[in-house]
């Protein structure tokens, strides 16, 4: 009964501190006050905060700011806005980080006319590989086909000059992808199982891009 006690008494208290967490529950990986789940593997780019917003700019080319931490089964939600003119985005996934260098999963943030924001590519590898499948298409009518059902499953749910809100799933090789609630992608692919979650910057100078709201709910021990 005492040990029982005693557990309990220690389970409360790390529950009130928030020093402990649990697999289902959401985690925040920006308090909106500092960048402590975040780091820069680049020797260029800069992450600032302000108003409780992370900001990424650049005077060089593109750059990702990585979580420290590897995940592999989980929900993650983000919102980014976008500047005006040239620019593009996203969120890697289960993604590669080493010096000056990310690849991996890309749920895409394109503010262009193409609208191709919510599809995935794999950066650094396959590019446009499945959600819209550009890039290994086996014909010109495949290809036209696959970028036509994605359009028209995408819609008009991305705001070019607003926030817009991304929600990524992961579980095994099933992979989800939500853009304003409305499903863009949902494929399987087995290329990658764990990996890091970065924000981009495309490259462009003086172009801020801006982030909020970032949270994660780890399903790895579910």
């Amino acid at each position: 009964m005492r040990n029982t006690k005693y557990w309990m008494s220690l389970l409360v208290a790390c529950l009130l501190t928030g020093s402990v967490s649990f697999a289902g529950e959401w985690i925040d990986l920006f308090n909106g006050k500092d960048l402590t789940h975040w780091e820069n593997p680049y020797d260029w780019g800069k992450a600032e905060i302000v108003d409780g917003e992370i900001h990424l700019t650049t005077e060089k080319s593109k750059w990702f700011l990585a979580t420290k931490k590897e995940y592999s089964d989980f929900i993650f939600e983000a919102e980014v806005k976008m500047p005006e003119g040239p620019s593009n985005s996203g969120f890697l996934f289960r993604s590669h980080k080493s010096k000056n260098k990310m690849f991996g999963y890309q749920a895409e943030v394109d503010p262009s006319s193409r609208n191709w924001s919510g599809g995935l590519y794999d950066e650094g590898r396959r590019k446009w590989f499945i959600s819209p499948n550009r890039d290994h298409a086996a014909s010109k009518e495949e290809q036209l086909q696959s970028i036509a059902e994605f359009t028209k499953r995408v819609g008009t749910s991305f705001k070019r000059d607003d926030w817009n809100k991304y929600r990524i799933e992961c579980r095994g090789d099933h992979i989800k992808i939500s853009v304003n609630g409305v499903t863009t992608t949902d494929i399987h692919d087995q290329v990658d199982s764990k990996g890091y979650i970065a924000l981009q910057h495309h490259g462009e100078d003086g172009q801020i891009y801006r982030f909020r709201n970032i949270r994660i709910m780890d399903l790895a021990d579910e």
